[in-house]
């Protein structure tokens, strides 16, 4: 098989070819190459996104020559593929139409021998105009569509593209068009392997049995397919076959002592070579596919019980709770979505304990690296199909271009060991359930959202895997409208802390058996903010500072919910930081409740976990990789073992979260402490905390400490016989009524070969202790945490995780560190 790359470089031009045109590099974009040529502003700058939006009423010619030699050409086939096109695209070759597309999300393949000849050819993809497409759509009687999702264009939904580059309530505006993935022209002479489904039987073994189906039904056709643990130099197993009459073959191997795959923190991520060889008569090899994947059992269990029917990851028996966040596309612009930015969010999520990501609906598939990154790193993928908090005119056209898009995704990704769950949708069934502006939609839009929902897909699902647990929407209690967000059954978002400005101490009231959505909103760092303002724009009321917050109402609910737990910081800065506080307090009150229930709760994905440029939003991890308290917090209440407190009836509950195989003995300290960090009353106990268990270790009871309550504060340690020690603290009143005292914070630093540590104290009591650096990015062992005493703290940042900026040594490394406090964040007399 033959191979030309149409990489490289192109020229773009605008309407017409006769325009002017700039050279620009594809993968690639219409943004990407008039920002390269300079031609554009930057559309993250203040308001820039405006004019970006503009640019996009207009077609692009996206053009290059390229060499066919004659060894190509003498391939009874050459097949242009084209991996991401964005969207309504028009192929020509030489001057004569090959072909039209309308799906970003698809991979289109083109017979394309009789456009080509030797020597230079020309290759021409018009990109026309989505926003003319959306004005000019024909819709039929009775389909006409009204509803935006928030911070969305009108008619995002016509057409296949991700929805969220129309806007989002987190994201811009900028729509963009081109030639995002790989485009290459593929030759060949014989049946191509079609499809290779792998499927697993586990026993005392695991049985892996492999069928491959050929383009064309050529019995007798010889193939070898080898297996083998990733990494090594030799097959553990060889085995040669021939196809069938219909040109299908199968292979199945029995594995001994079959290593394990399972999710972060539960074992370790051990993978396996499947590689398929297509030979001709010879042995010689004329093409090989290899699928990496993990021996696993994964699927939902929804067993009925007490409070009705449970909603659980099930892996390889065991059911776990689920631990993670709500991925989005990682920039607007999605060539700059590289495997090193993926694999540094997705490593961020092992390193704060995730177990699970979820790739939101209205976004786009991302690409292989992503899923082949969470099969490496044991985060499970619980993958949406591409459609979010959308009305759909379901025509003939528009659900066989869905049925293929599932189709080609689904078969693209359903053997990675990470993927655990097909989604239909985005909060659509729960939309049209109650949301209020989907009731003013027509009922011939409510019967499109069945035959696409519950028919189309599925069905497409089903034959392209099969195997893989399918979910109609999320939420949902199974699909039909039944009740979608039934606490009781299925899967749930809460949004009633944040869009209902509910307190914290809501999320006590429910019981959900999984939480697959609740979020709260923060401001980036200041760092951040710089990267997009002026100075006379850095007031969160600013035009350029409300251009970036896509949520109308955000930054008043920020204020709201820092007027009830907070006192007003004495300026910008110090605001950024006390909504970044906010955050992590809200979520991990969140999780702390829903783990302390675990067995009726088994599972919590936070909105979310990224950004697609720099704003504030519901974010843990900012545009630039900076984690937020949020995601620091996340370490600790994600943990497998994890302490928390809750506070009723003048009474302090303390629990051990044991998310683990293994029983755990463990000691707690309860302390009451002043201020100053004094301890004032301590209670200790000890016991031993069951496998997958979150129990009550102790109820202490607080009343004597009623009249000093804004003077005093709980600390629970928990020491683990594995030395694990586990910190927790909560106060009797909101943080604002408390009388904290203006901490002096001292600190010392050392350096290593591998590691700057910072040794860090306080002389009283100092509440999410926040260190950065003007001029540098790193990741630090520990953030936003708590000083409860004078005793000193390490904090260590290892040199690999300094992200941006270098230190001259560690007296360098201890001068340019910042350090912000909840007692010095606000004005004093």
């Amino acid at each position: 098989m033959q191979t030309c790359t149409l990489n490289g470089t192109w020229q773009l031009s605008a309407g017409h070819r006769s325009l002017e045109s700039v050279d620009m590099q594809i993968p690639g974009t219409v943004l990407s190459g008039l920002l390269a040529a300079g031609k554009i502003k930057d559309p993250f700058y203040r308001t820039n996104e405006d004019a970006t939006r503009a640019l996009f009423w207009k077609d692009y010619v996206f053009t290059r020559t390229f060499d066919v030699d004659e060894e190509l050409l003498a391939q009874q086939h050459i097949v242009l593929v084209c991996e991401g096109l964005d969207t309504l695209a028009e192929i020509s070759i030489n001057g004569t139409f090959l072909a039209k597309t309308d799906n970003m999300h698809r991979t289109w393949k083109f017979q394309a021998k009789k456009l080509l000849h030797p020597g230079k050819n020309e290759i021409q993809i018009v990109f026309r105009s989505v926003l003319r497409f959306i004005e000019d759509y024909p819709y039929e009687a009775h389909k006409k569509i009204n509803y935006i999702p928030c911070g969305s264009m009108k008619g995002n939904q016509l057409l296949r593209k991700a929805h969220s580059m129309f806007g989002w309530d987190w994201g811009p505006q900028t729509i963009d068009a081109g030639i995002f993935r790989d485009i290459y022209l593929q030759g060949y002479s014989h049946a191509r392997i079609e499809d290779i489904r792998i499927h697993q039987q586990h026993a005392k073994n695991v049985s892996v049995q492999t069928s491959i189906t050929l383009s064309e039904s050529v019995p007798g056709q010889k193939l070898c397919v080898e297996l083998s643990e990733d990494g090594a130099d030799k097959p553990l197993q060889t085995k040669l076959c021939k196809t069938n009459a219909d040109g299908v073959a199968a292979v199945d191997f029995v594995i001994e002592n079959p290593k394990l795959w399972w999710p972060n923190d539960y074992g370790d991520q051990p993978l396996y070579i499947v590689r398929t060889t297509l030979l001709d008569e010879d042995g010689t090899s004329l093409e090989s596919i290899t699928r990496r994947i993990g021996l696993r059992t994964l699927t939902i269990s929804q067993e009925k019980d007490e409070w009705g029917n449970e909603f659980a990851f099930c892996v390889n028996g065991v059911k776990i709770f689920t631990r993670g966040g709500n991925y989005i596309p990682d920039d607007c612009l999605y060539t700059r979505i590289t495997e090193k930015k993926l694999d540094y969010i997705l490593e961020s999520c092992r390193r704060a304990h995730f177990n699970c990501v979820r790739v939101w609906g209205g976004g786009y598939y991302p690409s292989d690296a992503f899923y082949d990154l969470c099969d490496e790193k044991g985060l499970i993928v619980w993958q949406d199909l591409m459609y979010a908090c959308n009305v759909y005119d379901v025509t003939d056209a528009f659900a066989e271009n869905c049925r293929q898009e599932t189709y080609d995704n689904v078969r693209r990704l359903r053997h990675h060991a990470s993927l655990g769950l097909w989604c239909g949708n985005n909060e659509i069934e729960s939309a049209w359930d109650h949301w209020g502006d989907f009731q003013k939609e027509t009922p011939y839009l409510r019967a499109d959202y069945i035959r696409l929902f519950e028919e189309v897909l599925p069905k497409a699902v089903q034959e392209a895997d099969g195997e893989t647990f399918y979910w109609h929407s999320s939420p949902s209690s199974g699909g039909c409208f039944d009740n979608p967000d039934d606490a009781n059954r299925g899967d749930t978002h809460y949004w009633d802390v944040w869009h209902g400005q509910k307190p914290f101490t809501d999320y006590r009231k429910y019981f959900f058996r999984f939480c697959s959505e609740f979020g709260f909103q923060s401001f980036p760092c200041a760092k951040t903010v710089n990267s997009f303002t002026l100075e006379d724009d850095r007031n969160i009321f600013s035009r350029v500072m409300e251009s970036h917050q896509k949520n109308d109402a955000a930054n008043g609910k920020m204020l709201y919910y820092l007027s009830e737990n907070l006192r007003y910081p004495k300026d910008l800065t110090h605001l950024l930081y006390a909504s970044q506080v906010l955050q992590g307090m809200a979520i991990k009150y969140g999780v702390d409740h829903w783990r302390r229930n675990r067995g009726r709760c088994m599972g919590t994905l936070y909105w979310q976990i990224n950004d697609d440029w720099p704003a504030p939003s519901w974010s843990s991890i900012d545009y630039f990789g900076r984690w937020k308290a949020l995601h620091y917090m996340a370490q600790k209440f994600y943990a497998p073992h994890a302490v928390s407190m809750t506070l009723e009836d003048h009474r302090c509950h303390v629990y051990f979260s044991n998310e683990s195989f293994e029983t755990t003995e463990y000691s707690l300290t309860l302390s009451i402490r002043d201020l100053s960090g004094n301890v004032l009353e301590t209670y200790e106990t000890k016991g031993n905390s069951p496998a997958f268990s979150a129990i009550e270790t102790a109820v202490v009871d607080i009343c004597s400490w009623e009249d000093q309550k804004d003077d005093v504060f709980l600390e629970a340690v928990i020491h683990t016989k594995d030395q694990k020690v586990l910190k927790d603290v909560e106060t009797l009143v909101p943080y604002k009524y408390l009388n904290l005292k203006n901490p002096v914070i001292s600190t010392e630093a050392e350096e290593t070969n591998d590691a700057f540590i910072l040794h860090i104290s306080s002389d009283c009591f100092a509440p999410f202790v926040a260190l950065d650096f003007d001029d540098a990015d790193v990741i630090f062992s520990d953030n936003f945490f708590h000083l409860t005493d004078k005793t000193v703290q390490d904090i260590i940042v290892k040199k690999e995780d300094i992200l941006q900026g270098h230190f001259e040594n560690a007296e360098d490394f201890r001068k340019r560190l910042q350090i912000l406090s909840l007692g010095t964040s606000y004005a004093r007399s």
